[in-house]
């Protein structure tokens, strides 16, 4: 057991060293940066005659993200604070006071002050939209046009804030993006059908991740407020993706023709906003739907040494956005089974080994031919403070008899 406590406590001591340093980074940068796809943001490429056509956003979109040399400079692409991101930061600062570690605790303010100002504009609701447009495969989606799952995320962050400070002001933002996502965003067509529109409040699609992260932040809204409201268009949308899980334990991305991929972060939000759910709702209805998800999520995106896959069938490229959820995901479920922090940490040191910087940052992708070592705000460094500060928060515990594990035999 010495032993053990020694372990845990150079990992913790690691951890540590590593978030002091990312957060550095990113505090000095203005928790500003540039993205994977803020390709439109280009003040050179908005000139061109054929900026409105699709193929050309899409082509160029996907040409700077698989690119290994920034070219954004050169196309005047502007860094941008991203509202996800902000939210991802404040709620790890939020949850690390939390938990007593309160180094990052005087961040929380300004984070809060900069949401307000970036909220969606000609919105009744209090709902956030991404820094950049953005081309999906069907529709455009402008800048700060809000959408689901940057709602989800800052709401979230909202509440993590409210529950460390109280301030009730932070509740009131979150419930009205509770309020936005189903006055606007639900949809049902059928007695078994229901969604929440994603990208734009005029798709009504069935994205499971956007479902059951809309479905978790509702069912934390309604414990709070204690409006019951929120239950039942969360539930429904809950029960209908639920309902998709493959045998296996996986989840195709959504229901169009063109989202039948299983990827490894969407994955995690799944499994993760499922367990929320059951703790909030303090109900085991979703046990075996978290079980059958973490197996598959164990067996095919985690490698025997220490990297995860972004796709289930291809090792390649290995994406930071993955390796936060997968560190991640073990640590919202550690209570379940002690082993997970263990995993989470193994993921961890292979990230530190291969995707950081000494400068502070997180590279982007480890290709099969090389990495590509841009630094992205939202996606790389928000994640990965994000990940490390909730393996910090659980490290930072007492350990606690588990119980009996529902993720029995996974790992």
């Amino acid at each position: 057991m010495a032993t053990d406590a020694v372990v845990r406590e150079d990992l913790s001591s690691e951890v540590k060293a590593v978030l002091q340093r990312l957060v550095g980074y990113c505090c000095a940068n203005d928790w500003s940066g540039y993205d994977p796809y803020d390709a439109l943001n280009s003040r050179v490429l908005e000139k061109l005659p054929f900026v409105d056509s699709r193929p050309f956003r899409i082509a160029v979109t996907q040409f700077l993200k698989r690119s290994p040399v920034n070219l954004r400079p050169v196309l005047a692409v502007a860094k941008t604070q991203n509202p996800k991101a902000l939210g991802l930061f404040l709620s790890a600062f939020s949850q690390l006071a939390a938990a007593g570690i309160k180094d990052y605790a005087h961040h929380c303010a300004q984070l809060t002050e900069r949401l307000e100002a970036l909220r969606s504009p000609n919105e009744s609701y209090w709902c956030w939209g991404y820094s950049f447009p953005w081309q999906t495969r069907t529709v455009i989606v402008p800048s700060g046009q809000p959408n689901l799952v940057c709602t989800a995320f800052v709401a979230d962050a909202l509440l993590h804030a409210y529950e460390h400070c109280r301030r009730p002001r932070y509740l009131a933002m979150a419930t009205s993006a509770a309020e936005y996502i189903i006055d606007k965003l639900y949809w049902s067509d059928s007695c078994s059908i229901a969604g929440f529109a994603y990208p734009l409040s005029t798709v009504h699609n069935q994205v499971h991740n956007a479902n059951l992260l809309a479905g978790a932040l509702l069912c934390r809204i309604s414990r709070h407020t204690g409006e019951r409201r929120f239950l039942t268009p969360a539930l429904k949308a809950v029960r209908y993706s639920v309902s998709r899980q493959a045998e296996d334990g996986s989840w195709r991305y959504g229901e169009g023709r063109s989202q039948g991929f299983v990827d490894n972060f969407h994955t995690g939000f799944n499994i993760c906003a499922l367990y929320t759910i059951m703790c909030e709702l303090r109900s085991d209805e979703f046990k075996d739907n978290v079980k059958r998800g973490f197996q598959y999520y164990y067996k095919h995106f985690y490698l025997k040494d220490g990297s995860v896959r972004y796709f289930h069938n291809k090792t390649y490229p290995i994406d930071i956005h993955a390796v936060a959820q997968s560190i991640i995901t073990p640590v919202v479920l550690h209570d379940l089974s002690p082993s997970l922090i263990e995993l989470a940490a193994s993921v961890f040191r292979w990230s530190i080994t291969h995707m950081w910087d000494p400068r502070g940052y997180f590279y982007y992708r480890v290709l099969r031919s090389g990495t590509i070592r841009i630094p992205y705000m939202r996606w790389s460094e928000a994640w990965m403070v994000f990940a490390i500060a909730q393996l910090l928060c659980t490290l930072s515990q007492e350990s606690t008899n588990p119980g009996t594990s529902i993720l029995e035999n996974c790992t």
